[in-house]
This record gives structure tokens, C-alpha cells and sequence, in this order.
């Protein structure tokens, strides 16, 4: 079997990555965290509309929407590029959980226009989870979707109370959101396993972002140790230092197929992808905070301060970490798994159903 990604594949998420290398460097990142003004709640229309003319608010939309009708496996990728600049935007929520959330629901005039919005970039939807006691992008939201129980339900901006929570990382944009008297639209009675693929799509899409997070932590380590130069040599040169970047790169080599498994397991609709998932969050979120503490070793105390774009990628790091499930949560998932009678494990049940 050939577990490659395709050519296309490839080359999508490379022309994305030189997308976003000219359209989100590190100083527009620090006037996401400095500013809102022009900004919708720190949210950049503009930047909106150009992922969508890139295709990526359309990846999971089905055709008859206007979309491309794709899945995990096409995502995967994007979204680790979306960690590696740090993208703070609502698009992974939007097109790729969302998407296939809606995409999944009954038949109705609400689902069809969302999709439709989302193919073309005009809708941002926030997804309030059980899990996550705060709302990402839920004030730059034309959308909140929420669960209630069992039941999938679907609120418009006027419907709610947001009550600002501020984070490490100041462009993650979370609220508290407090209902209002007006009763949401229910889409869905019991949406039970609509809201557990959100949980595994979301989980896996931090993990992917936490996948690029590393990898940028890492490129920003070894230039600075290239560059900083002690006792008349760049102390990259010296063995300490390569000890501490060689075992983040390692960490990262080992996260990053865990990562597509997971990918794999959700495309084709593995029993065991929860736990496949939760692998995957663990791995790289270890890669990531790794890769932060030992950024934060190569540069010194410099690293935390506002002149380094370490600190940056260092924060989103930390803040995604307690995203959809905590390492708790995911552990134990983990653990279900492997502990349950007759687990197929071992090299030769890898890619079992």
C-alpha cells in the first residue's frame, strides 16, 4: 500500500506555505496582538478573503455548495501550515469542522446557505463544545454553533452575550458565551456522533497546528544559534546546543506520521480514530512545548521578550494545549484503547479497522 501523499496534495500545501510567507510574516502577527482597530475583533477580512480565493474556506464544502467536496487527508497538511505561521483566524473551525459538521446534517435552507457561505469565505462560524469552556472567534462569528446536550443548535451573534477571556497567546480571540432569552435554531436532535467527529476533526487540527508550531520553533532556534555568536564562534556550533535542537527535530520526525495516522483513520472512518487521534495530540503537543522550552534555551531570556518572534509561536503553543481535551482527556482515550480486550496492537495491526 502507499501511504504518500499524492502529488496534488503536496503541492497545494506548498503554494499555501508561500502564500502565507508573504501574507502573514511575524510583524503582522504582532498587529493582530497589538490592535483591533480596522480589525474585525482582531480578525483581518482581507486575509479572509484571500484564503478563500486560495480555495481553502472551500476544501470540505460539498460541490452542489460551491465547495471541493475533500477530507482529512487534504486538510491535514494546510493545517500544518496554519501552525507554522500561526494563522489567528477561525478557518480551521470554519471550513474544515464546521464544514463537515454542517455537511453531515440533515438536509435543510440553514445548512445549504451556510455551506454556501463558507465555500466562498463570507461566513466565520464559532463552535462551542462541551469540552472547551471558552469559545474561540465567537465575536467575529456570523454562526455559533452549539452543543446542548445531544442536540446540535445553531445561534446568531444577536442571540448570545460574549464575555471577553483574555489569553497567553492575545491573538487567540476566547469568550464566555451567556444565551439570551431567544431560543437557537436545533438542527439536530441527537447529534452525538456528529459532535464527537467535531471533537476528533478539532483535536486533530490542533495537533496538526502544533505539528508547524515545532517546526517553526525549530527553524527560528537554529538561525538564532547560527547568528548569536560567543566566545568568537556562533554558539550554534556547540555541543550543548545541537544536543538541545537535535532532540526537538527527533521529536518532531516521530509526531509528525503519528499526526497523518490520525489524518488516515478520519478520512476512512477508522472504529479506533478517537484513539488514533488522541495519539496525535499527545505526540505533538510534546513536539511542540519541547521545541518551545528548548527555543527558550537557545535564545536566553530574550526569547520571552516582545523583539523575538519566538515568543509568538511559544505562547499559541501553550494555549493550544488545553484545546479540545486536555492531555488528560486524550490519555485516557489513549488508555481505553490499548487496555480494551482484545486491542489489535503492534506493527501489523497498524492500519487495521
Amino acid at each position: 500500500m502507499n501511504f504518500n501523499f499524492s502529488e496534488e496534495q503536496l503541492a497545494f500545501a506548498d503554494a499555501i506555505h508561500k502564500f502565507l510567507m508573504v501574507e502573514a510574516d511575524p510583524e503582522w502577527l504582532r498587529e493582530v496582538w497589538e490592535q483591533e482597530i480596522f480589525w474585525r475583533s482582531g480578525r483581518s477580512t482581507a486575509l479572509r478573503s484571500k484564503l478563500a480565493e486560495q480555495g481553502l474556506t472551500a476544501l470540505s464544502v460539498p460541490e452542489e455548495f460551491g465547495g471541493m467536496g475533500l477530507g482529512d487527508l487534504d486538510w491535514v497538511l494546510v493545517l500544518e501550515k496554519l501552525g507554522y505561521f500561526a494563522i489567528p483566524d477561525s478557518l480551521s473551525d470554519t471550513a474544515y469542522v464546521a464544514a463537515a459538521l454542517l455537511k453531515d446534517c440533515p438536509p435543510s435552507d440553514a445548512r445549504g446557505h451556510w455551506l454556501t457561505e463558507i465555500a466562498a469565505g463570507r461566513a466565520r462560524v464559532a463552535l462551542a463544545h462541551g469540552i472547551n469552556p471558552c469559545v474561540a472567534d465567537a465575536k467575529a462569528a456570523d454562526l455559533i454553533l452549539m452543543q446542548q446536550g445531544a442536540a446540535l443548535v445553531a445561534y446568531t451573534p444577536a442571540q448570545v452575550e460574549l464575555e471577553d477571556n483574555r489569553s497567553i497567546d492575545a491573538s487567540r480571540r476566547l469568550y464566555r458565551v451567556n444565551l439570551k432569552a431567544e431560543q437557537g435554531t436545533v438542527l439536530v436532535d441527537d447529534a452525538s456522533s456528529l459532535w464527537q467527529q467535531a471533537l476528533n476533526r478539532a483535536s486533530l487540527a490542533v495537533a496538526a497546528q502544533h505539528l508547524g508550531l515545532a517546526a517553526r520553533m525549530l527553524d527560528l532556534a537554529v538561525d538564532y544559534s547560527a547568528q548569536r555568536k560567543q566566545f568568537g564562534k556562533p554558539i550554534g556550533s556547540f555541543q550543548a546546543v545541537k544536543h538541545h535542537l537535535a532532540d526537538v527535530a527527533v521529536k518532531l520526525e516521530f509526531a509528525r506520521p503519528v499526526v497523518y495516522r490520525a489524518a488516515h483513520a478520519l478520512h476512512h472512518g477508522a472504529a479506533n480514530a478517537d484513539a488514533f487521534v488522541s495519539h496525535a495530540r499527545l505526540a505533538a503537543s510534546e513536539a511542540a512545548l519541547l521545541a518551545a522550552r528548548k527555543g527558550i534555551q537557545v535564545h536566553g531570556a530574550m526569547g520571552y521578550t516582545w523583539e523575538a518572534d519566538l515568543q509568538m509561536f511559544m505562547k499559541r503553543a501553550w494555549a493550544l494545549d488545553t484545546a479540545w481535551g486536555d492531555r488528560g482527556f486524550h490519555k485516557s482515550r489513549v488508555t481505553n484503547f490499548v487496555l480494551a480486550e482484545g486491542a489489535k496492537l503492534g506493527p501489523g495491526a497498524s492500519f487495521s479497522h
